[in-house]
């Protein structure tokens, strides 16, 4: 396909596609809008930045305009699930500039803001809402969301879905939708919980695979770089203060080593802001706001947070920490890269982390290339060998044992009794008293205390 005209888009479509300044479909938008038109349930695989959303959101627009949803009062027609709060207000924007001729109501609802204008613009009525599974189902419980006119459920980043423990919600929302309808999953990867998952509600699905998660873009230049992990900050204020880095991700595993790191920027006097889990969801939106328009430009955030982070002319990527999954490595750097640009995506990796720099390298069928040419280059850990612990794997005890003698299994010590107090035997001297002598301010206050009582 060689434009959106081929695709038999509708005119308000193809002139919000033009608008938009698409000049051809991608690879998963040739592959899955023909199948969805046709009726077809779709599971995607799929990558963020690969245009999955105008792939689903396209046709279901069309499908939605010919059914002739707009006629009387709305009702949610399309359902959308995605794990993050980001992700999903993505997805309701794209849905809203895709249909900016179209007579359809869309809406984002999730958690960490007031519901009262969630439940506000739900009691007007809907055609497209998108949802984080924990608002969905709470609105559900409280009686205003309604799922039994719903005609297409999209499931967007399954992966990240499982991952983030919400397979029970998921459940739960299937069960609320009527049994006619189309189906759509689109995950990053496929691992067997995702196909077990998606046999359960997916009916004869067609399997679109685009950009497989071995698979990493050209254009992006990888390199990693050996380094202690108390180094790790003083390496990463080298690299950031280098003219080139013009618009930075940097990824940490944790919240709190997200915190702790854009404090320790912020010290050097190299602004930058966090995203994560823990911040407020008005927080969180000026931290993408400010990254998206430039005025932030180095942003620090966790792979759950980052899943609604969709900003072009990302210059560098950096690995803070490695993740312990080779496929999320693949996820952080395709951030950068974009629209036929290039990219750098660098990674620092201790004696802790070889493992999984190995499992990275097995995933991609490449050795990353190495940089030793910085200040705080390790050789320790460039050599270590780390082999992760197997499942149930419980540490020792660390009790240093006697040298030369094996050590040997902790057996609870007997608590001792303490001895009884003896008594004063018959003619013996009575104890002197230990009770510390008044001091002089003390004996003039009691004298003076007796003599006033004395005195009433």
């Amino acid at each position: 396909m060689t434009s959106f005209k081929q695709l038999k888009l509708i005119d308000p479509l193809l002139r919000a596609v033009a608008q938009e300044n698409y000049q051809q479909p991608t690879p998963i938008q040739a592959q899955s809008i023909p199948l969805l038109l046709a009726g077809r349930d779709i599971l995607g695989c799929a990558q963020t930045g690969t245009g999955k959303t105008a792939a689903f959101a396209l046709p279901l627009l069309q499908l939605l305009t010919q059914s002739n949803a707009a006629q009387g009062k709305p009702a949610i027609r399309v359902l959308v699930l995605s794990p993050t709060r980001e992700l999903a207000a993505q997805i309701e924007e794209s849905f809203g500039a895709y249909a900016r001729y179209l007579k359809l109501r869309h809406l984002v609802i999730f958690g960490g803001v007031k519901q009262n204008p969630q439940v506000t613009a739900l009691r007007r009525g809907v055609h497209i809402l998108v949802a984080t599974p924990g608002r969905l189902l709470d609105l559900v419980g409280q009686g205003y969301i309604h799922l039994g006119q719903v005609q297409f459920f999209v499931l967007d980043e399954a992966d990240r879905m499982l991952d983030m423990g919400f397979i029970h919600d998921i459940r739960k929302v299937i069960k609320l939708l009527p049994e006619k309808r189309q189906n759509l999953l689109f995950s990053a990867t496929l691992p067997p919980d995702i196909t077990r998952l998606a046999g359960s509600f997916l009916s004869n699905p067609a399997r679109v695979e685009v950009s497989p998660p071995s698979s990493t873009v050209d254009q992006i230049e990888q390199r990693v770089m050996f380094v202690d992990r108390r180094d790790k900050p003083s390496l990463l204020i080298e690299q950031l203060s280098q003219p080139s880095m013009a618009r930075v991700l940097i990824f940490t595993r944790t919240k709190h080593g997200a915190n702790r790191l854009v404090k320790q920027l912020n010290k050097a006097r190299i602004p930058a802001a966090a995203i994560h889990g823990n911040k407020s969801q008005n927080v969180r939106r000026r931290a993408l706001a400010g990254f998206h328009s430039g005025e932030i430009s180095i942003l620090v955030a966790t792979d759950l947070a980052s899943r609604g982070i969709d900003v072009e002319n990302i210059s560098h990527v950096f690995n803070f920490d490695l993740p312990h999954e080779p496929e999320v490595y693949i996820h952080r750097i395709g951030r950068t890269g974009r629209a036929g640009l290039s990219g750098v995506a660098i990674s620092f990796c201790d004696a802790s982390e070889t493992a999984d720099l190995r499992s990275i390298e097995r995933l991609i069928g490449n050795e990353i290339p190495v940089y030793t040419e910085h200040a705080w280059h390790s050789s320790d850990a460039m050599t270590a060998v780390s082999v992760p612990a197997p499942a149930g794997h419980k540490p020792r005890s660390r009790r240093r044992s006697k040298p030369g003698r094996p050590p040997s299994k902790a057996r609870p010590r007997p608590k001792p009794t303490p001895a009884p107090k003896p008594g004063r035997q018959a003619g013996e001297p009575a104890r002197e008293s230990r009770k510390k002598p008044a001091s002089p301010r003390r004996r003039r206050w009691r004298r003076s205390s007796g003599n006033q009582r004395n005195n009433q």
